[in-house]
């Protein structure tokens, strides 16, 4: 359609006056929600509780730039300097309780105060948050999920060591194992330890810190937990057994050659379904005191291999099947077995969105107990984002042999775009702000 000259010109008009005004704009309008929560949890007194030992030095406290972190990783921000970029935020101030945000430099020296005793407080408000959470809901089952994570710094810091990472070899990182809780997707516990060590280096003390922790304030609760094949061994399997724990754990091929003697020679396979069959005896492996039970699965592959078969010394191969071994104190079925362990898959997910959108794999100093510190505050970043949302909607699952999440969670992505980042202008009237 042709439009005419008047249509698309117009005359020019008289310059609008300018006049600057403070209107009080808001890029983080949506943060309102997590001042609600803060203050339902009490979360900044209870943070300030952790430092208490340290005095009070300068005019931030520790819990303060806590709090600074915790708001700067909801934001979706990464490097402390891109605190510049809402330093004048309305909404950020009211909700640290500030006039004014500290510098770069203010944050990195306070955080270079920091102490392990410190972490180690903040870690246990973390815990009881998450325990407040089970003991409302009255969770009659608690599974807990223990893995550890890699991320690594291309610069110096202490505590980082050069060890086992296939996407950056060579690099100095940390190693940390974490303890996530299945029903609520959330981060338990997270115990620190260099890069250069073996994934169950340390990991018994922490299972039966993490476990006595639940037992103290749900002791009518089963507890549960899935382990990958670097924590087997007779001390972790007997460990769990004796807190009373039922578990599974990965069986590593690799350290028992008579494993594939056993499923070489195996004629008779239990069927579970079109895809998966089994079988179990109950076996002590060698130097081995107890015995537990093994179950050996098979899965029949969707294509059948083409071309030479290479053949492994220790792990069973075949044209059709891929073989795996669990083992195991939990009185159920195979299928409920093989269901249940498998949902272990679901902390891989928690420990993806830590990294992707909580910024849990950035370390921002040379300091261990700093960079713990940050690391804390991308963990309660993730737990306090589930917190709101189990708050404010019902279980949307009952308990299935996956263990999967009581509740259906979008992750802090989706949340910081649809609800955070929301502009808006902080008004008064009638005295009371809107």
């Amino acid at each position: 359609m042709k439009s005419s000259k008047a249509q698309i010109h117009s005359r020019v008009h008289s310059i609008p006056e300018v006049l600057f005004d403070d209107q009080k704009l808001t890029s983080c309008s949506g943060l309102v929600i997590f001042q609600s929560l803060f203050k339902a949890l009490e979360l900044k007194s209870r943070l300030r509780q952790c430092f208490k030992h340290l005095g009070r030095k300068g005019v931030y406290g520790i819990h303060t730039i806590l709090m600074v972190l915790l708001v700067h990783i909801l934001i979706g921000h990464r490097r402390l300097r891109e605190t510049a970029y809402y330093k004048d935020d309305p909404m950020v101030l009211r909700l640290l309780g500030l006039r004014r945000m500290p510098d770069v430099a203010t944050i990195t020296r306070n955080m270079g105060a920091v102490d392990m005793k410190g972490c180690e407080k903040t870690e246990q408000v973390n815990r009881e948050i998450v325990l407040d959470r089970l003991v409302e809901d009255r969770c009659a089952r608690v599974t807990l999920d223990y893995d550890g994570s890699v991320y690594g710094s291309r610069r110096a810091a202490e505590g980082t060591a050069v060890g086992y990472n296939k996407l950056r070899k060579g690099e100095r990182s940390y190693y940390p194992l974490l303890c996530t809780v299945a029903q609520t997707a959330q981060v338990f516990g997270m115990l620190p330890r260099s890069g250069n060590i073996h994934d169950s280096n340390g990991s018994q003390d922490f299972i039966v810190g993490c476990v006595t922790s639940v037992i103290e304030r749900l002791p009518r609760a089963r507890i549960e937990s899935r382990l990958d094949s670097a924590h087997f061994s007779e001390e972790t399997a007997c460990l769990l057994d004796t807190l009373g724990v039922e578990f599974s754990i990965s069986v590593p091929f690799l350290r028992f050659p008579e494993l594939k003697e056993v499923i070489a020679s195996r004629r008779r396979w239990r069927k579970i379904d079109k895809t998966w069959s089994y079988f179990e005896y109950d076996w002590a492996p060698k130097k081995w005191s107890w015995a537990f039970r093994f179950v050996i699965y098979r899965q029949r592959v969707k294509v059948r291999r083409k071309g030479a078969l290479q053949l492994d010394a220790f792990e069973p191969r075949g044209w059709e099947y891929d073989y795996k071994a669990v083992v195991t104190n939990k009185p159920c079925s195979v299928g409920h077995l093989l269901a249940f362990h498998n949902g272990r898959g679901s902390q891989e997910g928690i420990i993806g969105e830590l990294k992707t959108h909580c910024q849990f794999d950035y370390i921002p100093t040379r300091r261990w107990a700093a960079n713990r510190l940050y690391a804390q505050a991308a963990i309660l970043a993730h737990n306090l984002t589930r917190e709101l949302q189990m708050r404010v909607t019902v279980p949307a699952r009952a308990t299935n042999p996956k263990r999967a999440s009581l509740w259906i969670f979008e992750n802090l992505f989706t949340i910081r775009n649809n609800i955070i980042r929301r502009a808006g202008r902080l008004v008064r009237p009638n005295g009371q702000w809107v």
